[in-house]
């Protein structure tokens, strides 16, 4: 499996951006995905989950309101919608899939993370 992100670039504060994840899988749509982020200096934080049918979705208290999660089984893609972006927000994004379903919001329990976009908000 890999996965290729793509979306990122630099945005003021109060800016969107929309993030694209494509899977090179034959078995997307069995996968439950996530997003996360990488500071410099900061450990991986979760910022969205969604489940393989898209029927389940998680977000953090930090984003929750701000990001929406969807995917497209059709097209192996999984999106992250962002709006009133904020300085906080700049970061390294990764997706990744599910080494099982249900996996919510711990990044050990993912694999196959791709090469990340960068997301830049300045104030």
């Amino acid at each position: 499996v890999q996965l290729q992100a793509s979306g990122g670039g630099s945005v003021q504060a109060g800016g969107s951006l929309r993030l694209s994840c494509t899977a090179s899988v034959f078995t997307f749509s069995t996968y439950d995905m996530g997003w996360f982020r990488q500071a410099p200096g900061k450990d991986r934080e979760f910022v969205a989950y969604i489940s393989w049918s898209g029927r389940t979705i998680d977000y953090p208290a930090s984003v929750k309101g701000r990001v929406t999660i969807s995917r497209a089984n059709a097209r192996n893609t999984v999106d992250l919608q962002m709006n009133s972006l904020k300085p906080e927000d700049t970061a390294v994004y990764y997706c990744a899939t599910g080494r099982r379903i249900g996996v919510r919001r711990d990044p050990s329990e993912y694999d196959n993370w791709g090469q990340g976009t960068l997301v830049t908000v300045s104030s």
